[in-house]
């Protein structure tokens, strides 16, 4: 019967041939996490290898995901679709080993890591997701969502101000099945930390409302299992686990030092550790006594089965709750859904109202929400101007988590990162808002959404220098461009109540990528519009006013800047030119429209063209031509009431006129 330590010996030898073979990596944390982890996998981690995505499995996450060799060997080892081939090609092209952790690859990865201190946010919002849904469907007799969140995280993770974002509203949350392990190996890329890391990490997670266990020797496995059952008695906090490694544990030469933190230890150094370790075997061999004991398929086969046979008695006490937490996990939306969405649609054409989008926005929460039991809401301490909550909004507290709406105070990088770990976890429409300024802070979140396609909703009010007073440092410019340019997100812009109620809509039925929502602080009339128009606003871009014939020129417009273009549209008109508007709310879903709709939409027969909005103007040149002319910002903004801002930038209807007539 392999020992402990050869089991986790199994982790540092994959981990450290495989790099070795790839010329690149970091053979470090494997190396050092090698032992903790054979005890969470071996003893406790509730999963199935043969059905990665079964509901009540426990989440592992990797935060230092640079160590990714830890989880490929963990999940080769314990039965997943993952073959001793993808691990000797660990890093190369097309491979399911790449050099970090990426959700959809490899079977059994929770989420994509590597940014640090991301992941354990994501872990955060997993915990979340399974406590609020535990909350919802649980009853008397019939915990049917119990299942934990563990995570491994390095100091870098820890210094990354992300970490201090999150791990304190898991304090407040009282996350008690969030269980994180700290390798303190008191190592990172540069070298020794205590040069740049002296923080009382402990002290600083009991002031979060943590339960925190000192002092852990991470090699041992009796005080590894201890501190394992300790964390999982206590069910009211999240729980630390401080655990002293030894990074590269078994290299003669280089364990301890920051040499292999990030790189091959090399051919000899590695025959040194074999010895070390008493690792015998030739690269890439496991013994088949360590396979069978690392196997974890026939248990989590069992795990999950007895999980079913529960589900059946729930489902027999409680049928409309498993009927309807099935349709939720599943990530399919209510039958009613479509019809009733489209007729609050088309109610709100009938009925113009000039609102400020963001108005629009929390109107659209307002029929959506009560369709959508699954919407997980919140705000960055900006509800109030956000316009995030609801009639039927309810806020998680640790107390009772049964509510929809999360109070994220002021964390918008960690709220987008939670975002994430609750989508990922499934169950959840996680939305989420701040001022589009301070998408900013919360950047590299969504960038991650957009990279593992996952469905979150960022929603952004306050989008140009209409907010006014608040001036330069709130007023965005530059930030809506880069949005556009992030592959997979779908970006919304709407010009009134109806655009931004389809864009809510499109959001939420969205499942292969995030999208962000972006409203106005300000005002904006309705725009009329017949059926088809009205069916063509979900392309993305449409024919929002026309002219008989060909037209002469096209303005382009989105957001606040529509009703610009509509009233040049009027002046040009008069003076006897032909003159089309096309809104395009957003350019992201209006390029997947096929060619001959785009055609249809913008001709490349008609060549002058003007676009106008109120932000940075290059973007607009793929759509205008270098020939063209926009109306738009090259500045930062100012400091003053939004009419007055608008004339100061020129950003006006008489510029838009002007600028037609320059090419007519």
């Amino acid at each position: 019967m392999p020992s402990r330590r050869e089991l986790a010996n199994a982790i540092r030898a994959l981990s450290m041939d495989a790099v070795q073979q790839a010329k690149s990596g970091h053979p470090g944390a494997p190396m050092g996490m090698a032992d903790i982890a054979q005890v969470l996998w071996g003893d406790y981690l509730q999963h199935n290898p043969t059905n990665p995505d079964w509901a009540n499995r426990d989440r592992f996450v990797l935060s230092n995901g640079h160590g990714s060799m830890l989880i490929y060997s963990l999940l080769h080892l314990t039965g997943y679709e993952l073959s001793i081939d993808e691990i000797k090609n660990f890093r190369q092209l097309h491979s399911k080993t790449p050099g970090h952790p990426e959700y959809g690859y490899a079977p059994g990865i929770e989420t994509t890591t590597g940014p640090l201190g991301q992941g354990i946010s994501n872990a955060v919002g997993m915990a979340i997701a399974e406590k609020v849904l535990a909350a919802q469907f649980n009853r008397e007799g019939h915990d049917i969502i119990d299942h934990y969140t563990y995570a491994f995280m390095g100091d870098g993770c820890l210094m990354e101000g992300i970490s201090h974002e999150t791990c304190s509203l898991a304090g407040t949350l009282g996350l008690g099945k969030l269980i994180v392990f700290w390798d303190d190996n008191g190592i990172s890329i540069d070298g020794e930390v205590e040069g740049w890391f002296t923080d009382d990490t402990p002290a600083r997670f009991r002031s979060y409302g943590w339960h925190v266990i000192e002092s852990v020797d991470g090699h041992d496995a009796e005080q590894i299992k201890a501190a394992i059952e300790q964390a999982r008695q206590e069910t009211n906090k999240p729980t630390l686990i401080c655990c002293k490694t030894i990074i590269g544990f078994g290299s003669p030469n280089k364990q301890g030092k920051e040499d292999c933190h990030g790189a091959p230890l090399g051919d000899d150094e590695i025959a040194l550790a074999r010895k070390e370790l008493n690792w015998p075997h030739e690269r890439f061999d496991v013994p088949a006594d360590i396979y069978a004991k690392w196997d974890a398929k026939s248990a989590g086969n069992e795990a999950e089965q007895r999980w079913n046979a529960a589900f059946e008695e729930y489902t027999a006490a409680h049928p409309e709750l498993a009927s309807e937490l099935k349709r939720r996990l599943s990530g399919e939306l209510p039958e009613n859904w479509q019809a009733d969405a489209q007729a609050y649609i088309e109610k709100l054409q009938a009925n113009p109202e000039g609102v400020a989008t963001r108005k629009a926005s929390q109107n659209a929460l307002n029929a959506f929400g009560p369709l959508l039991p699954e919407l997980l809401g919140g705000s960055a301490d900006l509800a109030g101007s956000n316009l995030t909550l609801w009639s039927g909004s309810k806020g998680v507290e640790a107390e009772d988590a049964s509510g929809n709406y999360l109070y994220y105070g002021v964390r918008e990088f960690g709220m987008s990162a939670i975002m994430n770990g609750i989508t990922l976890h499934g169950g959840f429409k996680a939305y989420g808002a701040t001022f589009l300024m301070f998408m900013e802070y919360a950047r590299n979140a969504v960038r991650m959404a957009a990279l593992m396609k996952q469905p979150a909703i960022f929603v952004y009010t306050h989008d140009s220098i209409g907010l006014g007073e608040d001036g330069p440092t709130h007023q965005p410019v530059e930030q809506v461009a880069a949005l556009r340019m992030t592959p997979n997100l779908d970006n919304w812009r709407p010009c009134d109540q109806v655009e931004s109620a389809i864009a809510w809509k499109a959001a939420i039925e969205r499942q292969d990528g995030p999208s962000t929502l972006i409203f106005t602080r300000q005002g904006l009339p309705q725009q009329p519009r017949d059926a088809q128009q009205l069916a063509d606003v979900a392309k993305g871009g449409y024919i929002l006013k026309d002219c008989d014939g060909t037209p002469e020129i096209i303005l382009i417009a989105t957001g606040s800047e529509v009703q610009l273009a509509v009233e040049a549209s009027n002046e040009l008109a008069s003076a006897g030119h032909k003159v089309r508007v096309v809104s395009i709310p957003s350019t992201d879903v209006f390029e997947r429209q096929d060619a001959a709709y785009k055609e249809s939409v913008l001709p490349s027969s008609v060549t002058k063209r003007v676009a106008v909005e109120a932000g940075i103007r290059d973007y607009w040149y793929k759509y205008v031509g270098l020939n063209g002319k926009i109306i738009g910002m090259d500045t930062f903004g100012e400091s003053a009431p939004a009419a007055e801002l608008f004339k100061h930038f020129d950003i006006t209807t008489r510029a838009v006129v002007d600028a037609a007539k320059s090419l007519l």
